[in-house]
């Protein structure tokens, strides 16, 4: 059992509380990662940071999610798993490829295959991309600034996925119909 609280508005420290403000308003509820990661305003404050820069990458947004699904599954993390789910279902990514990349498959759309095997490669490598992988993300119509753009998406699920690990993050009500559990 985690020992870090699920902070709500009132009991989070007072540095967190705009940000935890702001992730409610937008989303309509409050994530509970955003909750947990309340307990060090500082985390929170860069994850929610770099998540913006992140949107403003030239990845589509179907792209960004793919990424951080596949990240999220290779890294076991149910909470981001169900999150990313919803997230490419809303960024127009079908069923069934949100489906294969939950099973740990590559998508059917070539693009978003290109995206799921590189951001994987790279998370599995630890930033060593073998040329041949490079040579590939490339070849599928992506630039070298999008190979770059993918160490942003590996940097945000190593906020989250570790943080999930660490805390013990239960899934919101809300996400509750995404929930996941890594492939045995």
């Amino acid at each position: 059992m985690s020992t870090f609280p699920l902070h709500d508005l009132e009991s989070a420290p007072a540095e967190a509380r705009p940000r935890l403000e702001a992730a409610q308003q937008k989303m309509g509820f409050l994530p509970h990662i955003f909750a947990k990661m309340a307990e060090a305003p500082p985390l929170l404050e860069a994850y929610l940071s770099l998540d913006e820069i992140y949107a403003r990458t030239s990845l589509s947004p179907a792209e960004q999610q793919v990424a951080l699904l596949a990240i999220s599954a290779a890294n076991g993390c149910a909470f981001c798993v169900a999150a990313h789910s919803g997230g490419a279902a809303k960024a127009q990514v079908s069923r069934e490829e949100i489906a294969r990349l939950r099973d740990l498959g590559t998508p059917n759309d070539p693009r978003l295959a290109a995206v799921a095997r590189f951001a994987r490669h790279l998370n599995e490598q630890r930033g060593w991309a073998a040329p041949e992988e490079m040579d590939a993300f490339l070849a599928a119509g992506f630039n070298r600034g999008q190979i770059l753009e993918l160490v942003i998406a590996c940097a945000l699920k190593t906020l989250s996925n570790y943080t999930n690990h660490l805390v013990d993050t239960p899934l919101n009500e809300e996400l509750a119909p995404l929930a996941w559990q890594p492939p045995r």
